[in-house]
C-alpha cells in the first residue's frame, strides 16, 4: 500500500491527533501519498448541527492547514487535499459552490445515509429493510453517475441482515454499474481494525464476479490507523481469495 487517500481531522468530532501526526504516521509507514478527506460541511435547513462533519466556517482552516502540509513535506510524501461526501441531491449545488475558493482537489463518495442525515436511519444500523437497501444502491448509483467522486468509501457499509438473495440481487447492480462506470470500491480497513461489520465477505464475492476495480483505503481517525500492516494483510487475503482487481494505484480524479 502506497496510498491513502482516506483520513480524517479532528473536525469532523471523532477523530483525534494533529493533522502533522498523520502526516509524520503515513511518512514513516512508506506511503508516497496522504489524501485527505474529512467529512465534509453542508449548509444544512433549519438551524440542524450535525455530530460527525465540520462545520461549514471550519472549512477555510482545514483547506490552509492541509496546505501547508503539502508544502511543508514535498520532499518526502505528495499530500492531497479532498473530502468525504455524502450524495445528498438537493444539496450538492450549494456544496460544490461552498468549496470553490478552498482548493479542494478530489471527493470521495460516503453514503452513511440516504435522502439526508436529519431524519433518516443510519445505514450502517443493521436492518432487515429490503427498502432501504434498494435505496442505499440506488443513491450510490446515481452518484456515479454525477462523475463527482474518485471511488466509492466502504460500499459495504449498509448494515442489511435480512435475506443473502435479497442483498446480492441489489449489490450485483451497484457493482455492475461501478465496473461499467470503472469506479472503484474501497476495501476499508478501519472495518478491519474496529471489528466492524464490513468488510462483508459476500460484497467482495460479488465485486469479484463483476469484475470491479479495487482500491485500499485507510479510513484513519488516529495517526496510526494510516498504516496498519494487519488490517493491509487482511484485505488482501480478500483479494486474493474473490479474485479481485486490486489497482496499484489509487486513481484520483478532480470533482469538476
Amino acid at each position: 500500500m502506497l496510498e491513502n487517500y482516506h483520513t480524517h481531522t479532528t473536525r469532523c468530532r471523532h477523530a483525534h491527533g494533529a493533522e502533522e501526526e498523520y502526516v509524520l504516521s503515513a511518512i514513516a509507514g512508506g506511503l508516497q501519498v496522504l489524501g485527505f478527506s474529512d467529512h465534509t460541511p453542508f449548509l444544512f435547513p433549519d438551524g440542524y448541527r450535525s455530530g460527525i462533519r465540520m462545520e461549514p466556517e471550519e472549512l477555510k482552516d482545514y483547506a490552509q492547514t492541509i496546505l501547508a502540509l503539502k508544502k511543508k513535506y514535498a520532499e518526502q510524501i505528495h499530500i492531497h487535499l479532498g473530502l468525504e461526501v455524502e450524495y445528498y441531491p438537493d444539496r450538492i449545488p450549494a456544496l460544490l459552490e461552498l468549496i470553490k475558493p478552498f482548493g479542494i482537489e478530489y471527493m470521495i463518495l460516503g453514503q452513511h445515509w440516504c435522502g439526508n442525515e436529519e431524519n433518516e436511519p443510519y445505514n450502517g444500523a443493521a436492518t432487515y429493510s429490503d427498502a432501504l437497501l434498494k435505496r442505499y444502491c440506488d443513491q450510490v448509483i446515481e452518484a456515479m453517475d454525477t462523475g463527482l467522486f474518485s471511488y466509492i468509501a466502504h460500499p459495504d457499509l449498509i448494515h442489511f441482515i435480512g435475506n443473502d438473495k435479497i442483498y446480492r440481487t441489489h449489490m450485483e447492480r451497484l457493482c455492475r454499474a461501478a465496473k461499467e462506470k470503472n469506479m472503484p470500491l474501497e476495501i476499508n480497513l478501519l472495518g478491519y481494525t474496529n471489528g466492524r461489520h464490513y468488510p462483508r465477505e459476500l460484497f467482495w464475492q460479488i465485486a469479484g464476479e463483476q469484475g470491479c476495480d479495487v482500491v485500499l483505503g485507510s479510513d484513519a481517525h488516529i495517526p496510526q490507523e494510516v498504516v496498519n500492516p494487519d488490517a493491509e494483510k487482511k484485505a488482501l487475503e480478500l483479494v486474493d481469495k474473490y479474485n479481485l482487481h486490486l489497482l496499484p494505484r489509487v486513481p484520483i480524479h478532480p470533482y469538476i
